[in-house]
Protein backbone atom coordinates (compact mmCIF):
# COMPACT_ATOMS: atom_id res chain seq x y z
CA UNK A 1 0.00 0.00 0.00
CA UNK A 2 1.28 3.60 -0.47
CA UNK A 3 -0.66 6.79 1.34
CA UNK A 4 0.06 10.03 -0.85
CA UNK A 5 -1.48 13.44 -0.75
CA UNK A 6 -4.73 13.80 -2.78
CA UNK A 7 -4.71 14.91 -6.57
CA UNK A 8 -7.18 17.17 -7.70
CA UNK A 9 -7.03 16.26 -10.93
CA UNK A 10 -7.37 12.79 -10.94
CA UNK A 11 -11.78 11.33 -10.36
CA UNK A 12 -11.03 7.63 -10.62
CA UNK A 13 -11.11 7.23 -6.92
CA UNK A 14 -13.37 4.39 -4.91
CA UNK A 15 -14.29 5.35 -1.04
CA UNK A 16 -14.46 3.11 1.85
CA UNK A 17 -14.60 3.11 5.61
CA UNK A 18 -11.93 2.70 7.68
CA UNK A 19 -12.21 1.92 11.45
CA UNK A 20 -15.07 5.17 11.00
CA UNK A 21 -13.40 7.40 8.43
CA UNK A 22 -14.22 7.60 4.87
CA UNK A 23 -10.84 7.58 2.82
CA UNK A 24 -10.23 7.99 -1.22
CA UNK A 25 -8.40 4.79 -2.70
CA UNK A 26 -7.45 4.06 -6.17
CA UNK A 27 -5.23 1.02 -7.96
CA UNK A 28 -2.45 1.54 -9.62
CA UNK A 29 -0.22 -1.24 -10.77
CA UNK A 30 0.64 -3.42 -7.94
CA UNK A 31 -0.50 -1.06 -5.51
CA UNK A 32 -3.92 0.06 -3.37
CA UNK A 33 -3.54 4.20 -2.93
CA UNK A 34 -4.27 5.86 -0.16
CA UNK A 35 -5.06 9.57 -0.69
CA UNK A 36 -5.24 12.21 2.05
CA UNK A 37 -5.70 16.01 2.26
CA UNK A 38 -3.02 17.64 4.03
CA UNK A 39 -5.44 18.61 6.54
CA UNK A 40 -6.09 15.14 7.53
CA UNK A 41 -2.88 13.11 7.11
CA UNK A 42 -2.83 12.06 10.49
CA UNK A 43 -5.98 11.18 11.30
CA UNK A 44 -5.64 8.39 7.47
CA UNK A 45 -2.43 6.73 8.69
CA UNK A 46 -3.97 6.40 12.21
CA UNK A 47 -7.03 4.92 10.90
CA UNK A 48 -5.32 2.82 8.54
CA UNK A 49 -2.95 1.41 10.94
CA UNK A 50 -5.93 0.63 13.54
CA UNK A 51 -7.71 -1.05 11.15
CA UNK A 52 -4.37 -3.76 10.51
CA UNK A 53 -4.41 -3.87 14.06
CA UNK A 54 -8.09 -5.36 14.31
CA UNK A 55 -7.83 -7.31 11.34
CA UNK A 56 -4.66 -8.74 11.46
CA UNK A 57 -3.78 -8.56 15.38
CA UNK A 58 -0.81 -6.90 17.40
CA UNK A 59 1.53 -10.41 16.33
CA UNK A 60 2.34 -9.41 13.17
CA UNK A 61 5.28 -6.86 12.33
CA UNK A 62 4.11 -3.91 10.65
CA UNK A 63 6.54 -1.45 8.64
CA UNK A 64 5.97 2.20 7.78
CA UNK A 65 8.44 3.59 5.74
CA UNK A 66 8.28 7.21 4.64
CA UNK A 67 11.09 8.51 2.37
CA UNK A 68 13.33 11.39 2.75
CA UNK A 69 11.49 12.72 5.64
CA UNK A 70 14.26 13.33 7.73
CA UNK A 71 16.64 14.68 5.06
CA UNK A 72 17.56 18.00 6.16
CA UNK A 73 18.39 19.98 2.95
CA UNK A 74 20.97 23.07 3.24
CA UNK A 75 18.26 25.52 3.32
CA UNK A 76 15.94 25.99 6.62
CA UNK A 77 12.92 23.91 6.47
CA UNK A 78 9.28 25.00 7.24
CA UNK A 79 8.69 22.29 8.73
CA UNK A 80 9.98 19.05 10.69
CA UNK A 81 9.08 15.59 9.21
CA UNK A 82 6.01 14.25 10.09
CA UNK A 83 6.00 11.17 12.56
CA UNK A 84 2.28 10.19 13.49
CA UNK A 85 2.18 8.31 16.92
CA UNK A 86 0.63 4.60 16.29
CA UNK A 87 0.23 1.31 18.48
CA UNK A 88 2.44 -0.83 19.12
CA UNK A 89 4.87 0.51 16.47
CA UNK A 90 8.91 1.23 17.03
CA UNK A 91 10.06 3.96 15.14
CA UNK A 92 13.66 3.94 13.36
CA UNK A 93 15.51 7.21 12.06
CA UNK A 94 18.24 7.46 9.12
CA UNK A 95 19.23 11.83 8.83
CA UNK A 96 22.25 13.33 7.74
CA UNK A 97 23.10 17.21 8.37
CA UNK A 98 24.59 18.88 5.66
CA UNK A 99 28.43 20.42 6.09
CA UNK A 100 26.90 23.72 6.21
CA UNK A 101 23.81 23.22 8.58
CA UNK A 102 23.28 26.19 10.76
CA UNK A 103 19.25 25.13 11.95
CA UNK A 104 20.39 23.10 15.17
CA UNK A 105 16.98 24.32 16.72
CA UNK A 106 14.99 22.16 14.38
CA UNK A 107 17.11 19.68 15.14
CA UNK A 108 16.25 19.63 18.96
CA UNK A 109 12.56 20.32 18.17
CA UNK A 110 12.32 16.75 15.68
CA UNK A 111 13.54 14.86 18.87
CA UNK A 112 11.35 16.63 21.11
CA UNK A 113 8.01 16.19 18.96
CA UNK A 114 8.99 13.02 17.94
CA UNK A 115 8.79 9.61 20.15
CA UNK A 116 11.68 7.52 21.53
CA UNK A 117 13.25 6.31 18.62
CA UNK A 118 14.98 2.66 18.56
CA UNK A 119 17.27 3.62 16.42
CA UNK A 120 19.06 6.21 14.72
CA UNK A 121 21.59 6.39 12.55
CA UNK A 122 23.31 9.54 12.08
CA UNK A 123 25.58 11.47 9.56
CA UNK A 124 26.27 14.68 12.14
CA UNK A 125 29.45 15.51 10.50
CA UNK A 126 27.34 19.29 9.72
CA UNK A 127 26.89 19.57 13.64
CA UNK A 128 28.40 22.22 15.42
CA UNK A 129 26.65 22.98 18.59
CA UNK A 130 25.62 20.18 21.07
CA UNK A 131 22.21 18.98 21.34
CA UNK A 132 20.62 19.07 24.61
CA UNK A 133 21.55 16.79 27.21
CA UNK A 134 17.84 15.81 27.86
CA UNK A 135 17.36 15.22 24.52
CA UNK A 136 15.52 12.39 23.33
CA UNK A 137 18.32 11.02 20.85
CA UNK A 138 20.24 10.25 23.87
CA UNK A 139 17.33 7.74 24.78
CA UNK A 140 17.67 5.79 21.52
CA UNK A 141 18.27 2.20 22.18
CA UNK A 142 20.76 2.37 19.39
CA UNK A 143 22.58 4.73 17.71
CA UNK A 144 25.40 4.12 14.79
CA UNK A 145 26.56 8.21 13.96
CA UNK A 146 29.42 9.53 11.79
CA UNK A 147 30.53 12.85 13.32
CA UNK A 148 33.90 15.45 13.29
CA UNK A 149 34.65 15.75 17.49
CA UNK A 150 33.66 13.15 19.29
CA UNK A 151 32.21 15.65 22.03
CA UNK A 152 29.64 16.72 19.29
CA UNK A 153 26.70 15.33 19.53
CA UNK A 154 28.26 14.23 23.16
CA UNK A 155 26.78 10.32 22.89
CA UNK A 156 29.83 9.34 25.15
CA UNK A 157 28.71 11.43 27.66
CA UNK A 158 24.66 11.09 28.06
CA UNK A 159 23.90 7.60 25.77
CA UNK A 160 20.72 5.91 27.99
CA UNK A 161 20.50 3.21 25.37
CA UNK A 162 22.23 -0.33 25.20
CA UNK A 163 24.21 0.02 21.39
CA UNK A 164 26.15 2.70 20.33
CA UNK A 165 28.44 2.71 17.40
CA UNK A 166 30.83 6.11 17.35
CA UNK A 167 33.17 7.19 14.06
CA UNK A 168 34.83 10.45 14.38
CA UNK A 169 37.98 12.55 13.58
CA UNK A 170 38.43 14.23 16.90
CA UNK A 171 38.41 12.52 20.39
CA UNK A 172 40.43 13.20 23.57
CA UNK A 173 41.83 10.39 25.87
CA UNK A 174 40.19 11.95 28.42
CA UNK A 175 36.84 11.90 27.16
CA UNK A 176 37.46 8.08 26.79
CA UNK A 177 38.53 8.18 30.22
CA UNK A 178 35.94 9.96 32.21
CA UNK A 179 33.27 7.20 30.13
CA UNK A 180 35.25 3.98 31.58
CA UNK A 181 35.39 5.82 35.02
CA UNK A 182 31.37 6.51 34.97
CA UNK A 183 30.38 3.48 33.80
CA UNK A 184 32.57 1.97 36.41
CA UNK A 185 31.35 3.67 39.40
CA UNK A 186 27.74 2.80 38.17
CA UNK A 187 27.14 6.79 37.70
CA UNK A 188 25.91 6.29 34.26
CA UNK A 189 25.11 3.59 31.62
CA UNK A 190 23.18 1.46 33.43
CA UNK A 191 22.00 -0.02 30.32
CA UNK A 192 24.78 -0.19 27.56
CA UNK A 193 25.50 -3.16 26.48
CA UNK A 194 27.57 -2.68 23.68
CA UNK A 195 30.29 0.36 22.16
CA UNK A 196 32.49 0.86 19.71
CA UNK A 197 34.86 3.36 18.80
CA UNK A 198 35.73 4.13 15.31
CA UNK A 199 38.73 6.85 15.69
CA UNK A 200 40.51 8.88 13.73
CA UNK A 201 44.09 8.08 14.72
CA UNK A 202 45.28 5.18 16.79
CA UNK A 203 44.74 6.02 21.28
CA UNK A 204 47.62 5.15 23.10
CA UNK A 205 47.04 2.34 25.22
CA UNK A 206 48.42 3.39 28.07
CA UNK A 207 45.37 5.62 28.64
CA UNK A 208 43.68 2.67 29.77
CA UNK A 209 46.34 1.89 32.86
CA UNK A 210 44.72 4.93 34.85
CA UNK A 211 41.50 2.76 35.04
CA UNK A 212 42.71 0.13 37.46
CA UNK A 213 42.18 -2.69 34.36
CA UNK A 214 41.76 -6.51 35.29
CA UNK A 215 43.42 -9.01 33.36
CA UNK A 216 41.89 -12.50 32.61
CA UNK A 217 44.84 -15.67 33.29
CA UNK A 218 47.26 -15.62 30.04
CA UNK A 219 46.77 -18.87 30.29
CA UNK A 220 43.19 -18.94 29.77
CA UNK A 221 40.82 -18.03 26.72
CA UNK A 222 38.68 -15.24 26.97
CA UNK A 223 34.94 -15.84 25.98
CA UNK A 224 33.93 -14.30 23.08
CA UNK A 225 30.95 -11.44 23.82
CA UNK A 226 28.81 -11.17 21.05
CA UNK A 227 25.00 -9.54 21.20
CA UNK A 228 21.96 -9.18 18.30
CA UNK A 229 22.22 -5.88 16.82
CA UNK A 230 19.18 -3.65 18.28
CA UNK A 231 18.18 -2.99 14.28
CA UNK A 232 20.60 -3.75 11.36
CA UNK A 233 19.85 -0.47 8.80
CA UNK A 234 20.64 -3.44 5.74
CA UNK A 235 17.85 -5.67 6.57
CA UNK A 236 19.96 -8.49 7.86
CA UNK A 237 19.82 -10.19 11.11
CA UNK A 238 23.34 -9.68 12.08
CA UNK A 239 25.01 -9.82 15.71
CA UNK A 240 27.47 -6.86 17.26
CA UNK A 241 31.21 -7.45 16.59
CA UNK A 242 33.12 -10.08 18.82
CA UNK A 243 34.86 -8.95 21.60
CA UNK A 244 37.61 -11.41 22.59
CA UNK A 245 39.92 -9.86 25.14
CA UNK A 246 41.62 -10.63 28.57
CA UNK A 247 41.06 -7.24 29.44
CA UNK A 248 38.04 -6.40 31.56
CA UNK A 249 36.46 -3.82 34.39
CA UNK A 250 34.10 -4.17 36.96
CA UNK A 251 31.41 -1.91 38.06
CA UNK A 252 30.64 -1.07 41.83
CA UNK A 253 27.34 -0.99 42.37
CA UNK A 254 26.29 -4.41 41.10
CA UNK A 255 29.92 -6.09 40.12
CA UNK A 256 28.86 -7.01 36.73
CA UNK A 257 31.84 -7.14 34.38
CA UNK A 258 32.70 -5.65 30.38
CA UNK A 259 35.27 -6.54 28.23
CA UNK A 260 37.69 -3.86 26.93
CA UNK A 261 39.29 -4.40 23.12
CA UNK A 262 41.53 -1.88 21.68
CA UNK A 263 43.16 -2.57 18.26
CA UNK A 264 44.40 0.18 16.11
CA UNK A 265 41.70 3.02 15.97
CA UNK A 266 39.10 0.77 17.37
CA UNK A 267 37.91 0.83 21.03
CA UNK A 268 35.38 -1.86 21.33
CA UNK A 269 33.64 -2.29 25.19
CA UNK A 270 31.29 -4.95 25.78
CA UNK A 271 29.03 -5.48 28.54
CA UNK A 272 27.99 -8.74 30.32
CA UNK A 273 25.08 -9.95 32.21
CA UNK A 274 27.54 -11.77 34.84
CA UNK A 275 28.91 -10.74 37.66
CA UNK A 276 32.70 -10.98 38.05
CA UNK A 277 33.23 -14.32 40.25
CA UNK A 278 30.01 -15.47 36.89
CA UNK A 279 32.64 -14.06 34.30
CA UNK A 280 36.10 -15.53 35.70
CA UNK A 281 34.06 -19.41 36.39
CA UNK A 282 33.57 -19.23 32.25
CA UNK A 283 36.88 -19.25 31.68
CA UNK A 284 37.07 -22.93 33.25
Amino acid sequence: MRIVEHNETEYDYFQSNVSGKIIDFRLEYEYCVTFYHQSEKESVIKSIHNHFLDFFGDSIDYHWRAGDVTDYSRKRMDQNPFIPLLRNVSFYVNTSLEWDFANMEQVEAFFSASPIFKSIRMNAIGMTEPLNPESKFYQAESIQIHQDKISIPAVLQHFQGRQAIINCKEYKTSDLIEFLIRWKSGEAFQKLEYLKIEMGRTPRVRFLNGIRLKYIDETKQPTTHTLPEVYNWYGRIKRTDPIISHKYVVRATDNRVASIKVRGETLWFGVWDKTEEEFLRMMD
